[in-house]
């Protein structure tokens, strides 16, 4: 599982990149152009943007050359993630990165310039420029930018102060090798993706512990490494926010999402003392149906009913997604017909292959899915979470420019985990049978929420743990940050799992610690989602225009803006609440229906 070689899968279960560039000689062609472009851009432009008309026209020329550059940066990550052993992948990703930092160092200019403006033609340009809520966030801005001499220094070092993450990456999926390890009598390769896709589930409890305890020792032998690698990342990160003049790093990072430090800190603090109970609940559960003595730190990703897991193959989800998502209407259900026969999704499983899954938006250009399919029913469920994206990509694009088509990282995970409620929705619908209806319930707690809402949910807590300490000083060594992370996860769990040795190494497994604060917006999201399904569920269409309009809106408007236009109000706790009660209710049938069935 997981070796075989990227030139040996099936192409039609791969993507076709050919609408961004026919080659790797188109993408070379097209970066040549640009980076000649944006030259002739900065010599018509630098020092000139003091009247409106002048600002719209060059934030307009911009705005192409920005369309370039998506273009670009997608083309190079998307090949280079299925294939991170093929040197001209490699290749490519070095180019772009290697001339990103030119592009961005000469673009610098234009911000810095508006940032200028007194405060009366600021007013006027946002209210008369048709890139209004672009134009106000950046006003936000205008007390900690910096001197645009320093502004375009920091900008052309872009790709030297994204190295730490270039750095994990390469650790992870080139250097770390993870051997065999032996269940059952037989030796089994080990890597990453067979690992999380296929042996952290396996119901034999054998091979999923023996692979947990091969899986950790391969990691340690990189924690200090890996440490030293997110201690250089963090440490970018404080030293930007105090020349900025942030409080703080986390003040920094939130900034651009467009929400208060009080929504954030809500998100890690209710999740953790209110869901924790139910959660802890549910684990005991897995134990008692899984016949396990003692419940490990390795055994809570397995199913509920072993004897009861379906596989699902990759033509056999279509009719899952459509039951799930056909409500969204035909023009959403158009999108997702072409992801599966226009071939924007890659599936296969490979040696090379980055491990998670991800939905990559380009504008004016179709969304491409990266997924690595096992077969099993949670990969259904992830297929419409990036089924999400892509229909809210697709019509933000759409419908607002390239400015405001992006919404607030504390948004981005809702339509996500939405179609992942709309799925559990339809699915409960299909049979009253006992053991379909748990195999349905356990199947949205462990995939949905336990990964939105558990898994991520500690990385956020995890996280804020170490920006307090990077605040306050401190370096990060990997003695430390295990210890974080164990206690975060010990916390959560109480006496009811067992925390086993290299549970705490599970900050090196997540690329979203250099992501900024990605991790809570999982939560966050899936507040948004599961109360909106809730409404979809129960008023229909009326609903289902609504959702489509907060998608038409993409980043034109706050988080809390759009949620308000969902019905939602999340300036409170309610519906954060209501989501644990309902997660709740989830756990309830799932002890009632274990009792009969048992």
């Amino acid at each position: 599982m997981g070796q075989v070689l990227r030139n040996e899968v099936p192409t039609q279960e791969t993507w076709d990149l050919s609408s961004l560039y026919q080659n790797n000689d188109g993408f070379y062609q097209t970066l040549d152009e640009v980076v000649k472009s944006v030259t002739a851009f900065n010599n018509k432009y630098v020092n000139q943007l003091t009247e409106i008309a002048t600002i719209e026209s060059a934030l307009k020329e911009q705005g192409d050359i920005i369309i370039d550059i998506i273009h670009l940066s997608t083309y190079a990550e998307l090949l280079y993630s299925t294939d991170t052993t093929d040197t001209n992948s490699q290749k490519v990703a070095a180019q772009f990165s290697t001339s990103y930092g030119k592009i961005a160092g000469q673009l610098s200019f234009v911000e810095s310039e508006i940032l200028q403006l007194d405060e009366d033609t600021f007013n006027a340009l946002i209210k008369q420029s048709e890139f209004p809520k672009y134009l106000s966030l950046l006003k936000r801005q205008k007390a900690h930018t910096l001197h645009p001499e320093v502004e375009k220094t920091l900008a052309t070092f872009s790709p030297t102060f994204g190295a730490p993450y270039e750095q994990y990456n390469i650790t992870k999926m080139l250097d770390i090798e993870f051997g065999t390890f032996e269940a059952n009598g037989e030796e089994i390769p080990l890597d990453y993706v067979s690992f999380e896709g296929d042996y952290e589930v396996d119901s034999n409890t054998e091979v999923r512990r023996n692979a947990f305890k091969k899986f950790s020792e391969a990691l340690r032998r990189y924690e200090n490494t890996t440490a030293a690698t997110y201690n250089a990342h963090v440490q970018k990160e404080k030293i930007e926010s105090e020349l900025r003049g942030y409080d703080s790093v986390i003040d920094f990072l939130l900034e651009s999402h467009d929400v208060t430090r009080e929504m954030y800190d809500r998100q890690i603090d209710v999740i953790s003392e209110e869901l924790a109970p139910h959660m802890r609940r549910y684990a005991q559960l897995l134990k008692r149906t899984n016949q396990l003595d003692t419940l490990k730190f390795e055994d809570l990703r397995i199913p509920l009913d072993p004897t009861y897991e379906p596989d699902v193959s990759i033509e056999g989800s279509k009719e899952y997604i459509k039951d799930g998502l056909s409500i969204l209407g035909e023009d959403y259900m158009n999108m997702v017909n072409d992801s599966y026969d226009k071939r924007w999704i890659d599936f296969p499983q490979n040696k090379g292959k980055q491990t998670g899954a991800y939905c990559a938006s380009p504008y004016g250009i179709n969304p491409f899915i990266f997924i690595s399919w096992t077969s099993k029913m949670t990969e259904v469920f992830v297929l419409a979470h990036e089924l999400g994206h892509a229909g809210h990509f697709n019509l933000a694009n759409a419908y607002q420019n390239v400015y405001q088509a992006d919404c607030s990282m504390y948004f981005v995970e809702a339509p996500s985990t939405m179609n992942e409620m709309l799925m559990a929705n339809s699915l409960l619908k299909k049979s009253d049978d006992p053991k379909f209806k748990r195999w349905v319930i356990s199947s949205i707690i462990s995939r949905t929420y336990y990964h939105n809402m558990v898994t991520h949910l500690l990385e956020a807590k995890y996280q804020r743990e170490v920006y307090e300490k990077v605040d306050n000083g401190e370096a990060l060594t990997a003695p430390l940050l295990n210890e974080i992370k164990r206690k975060v996860i010990s916390d959560f769990w109480g006496d009811t799992v067992e925390i086993t040795e290299g549970a705490e190494l599970t900050w090196m497994r997540q690329p979203h610690y250099y992501m900024g604060l990605y991790p809570y917006t999982y939560s966050a999201g899936l507040t948004i989602g599961t109360v909106m399904s809730q409404r979809i569920e129960n008023e229909g269409q009326p609903a289902v225009d609504d959702w489509l309009n907060v998608l038409k809106s993409g980043g034109s408007k706050s988080p809390v803006e759009l949620a308000e236009l969902a019905g939602i109000d999340i300036t409170t706790d309610k519906p954060l609440k209501e989501t644990i009660q309902y997660i709740g209710n989830l756990v309830d049938q799932l002890e009632t229906l274990t009792d009969e069935i048992e």
